[in-house]
Order: structure tokens, then C-alpha cells, then sequence
């Protein structure tokens, strides 16, 4: 089964760092981008960061400030959060487009569970 996993969401204080990563395991033959996306409460899911082999982006609103990597042996992703604000609050979700044995051989986009972040004092 294949699947993403991802850690490291908490509480931490305005100015404050987290890291998340997320890790996709399963029947994998190749993963053709990473990324991760958020969705407060009443707001729809906006790409915070993406990576490809070729190209990362990064939603406005966090650039400067958050960090996104990858560890293609591992098939995991991580994404290093500095300077949070308490409008960075929200559950946190990891996207993988990859080519898997699923039953069948196919690409498609798969989703992580999600990791809440609460920025507060």
C-alpha cells in the first residue's frame, strides 16, 4: 500500500522554528514531485512549498521564511519553517505525484494524513 507519512507538526511561539518531513513508502518505481500544502479552518488548501527535479516554488506568503528540501533515497521531504507567525496556523498536508504499483502500474497524486502547526503564545 502506498502511502505518505508525515511528523513533526506541534505548538511553538511566534518567531519560533519547526520541521516537518514526510516520507512515502509502498510500491514505488519513481516520485516526479514532492510539496506541501495547508488549509486553515474555513480556508481553502493553499501549496505552501513544491519540489521537482528541475524547479522548487513556494506560495508568497512564506517566502524567505520556510525551507523546502529532498532526500530522494529516502523518498522523503522535509520542510524547514522559521520565523512563524501565528497566521502560518494550520494542518499541514504532504502531496507526492509518483508512479506506483497500486494494483496496477499508474501516476497519480497521493496525500498525506496531515500535521496540525499551531503558532501561539
Amino acid at each position: 500500500q502506498v502511502q505518505l507519512v508525515e511528523s513533526g507538526g506541534g505548538l511553538v511561539q511566534p518567531g519560533g522554528s519547526l520541521r516537518l518531513s514526510c516520507a512515502a513508502s509502498g510500491s514505488i518505481f519513481s516520485i516526479n514531485a514532492m510539496g506541501w500544502y495547508r488549509q486553515a479552518p474555513g480556508k481553502q488548501r493553499d501549496l505552501v512549498a513544491h519540489v521537482t527535479s528541475g524547479s522548487t516554488t513556494y506560495g508568497d506568503s512564506v517566502k524567505g521564511r520556510f525551507t523546502i528540501s529532498r532526500d530522494n533515497r529516502k523518498n522523503t521531504v522535509y520542510l524547514q519553517m522559521n520565523s512563524l507567525k501565528p497566521e502560518d496556523t494550520a494542518v499541514y498536508y504532504c502531496n507526492a505525484n509518483m508512479e506506483v504499483w497500486d494494483g496496477r502500474r499508474r501516476v497519480g497524486d497521493y496525500w498525506g494524513q496531515g500535521t496540525q502547526v499551531t503558532v501561539s503564545s
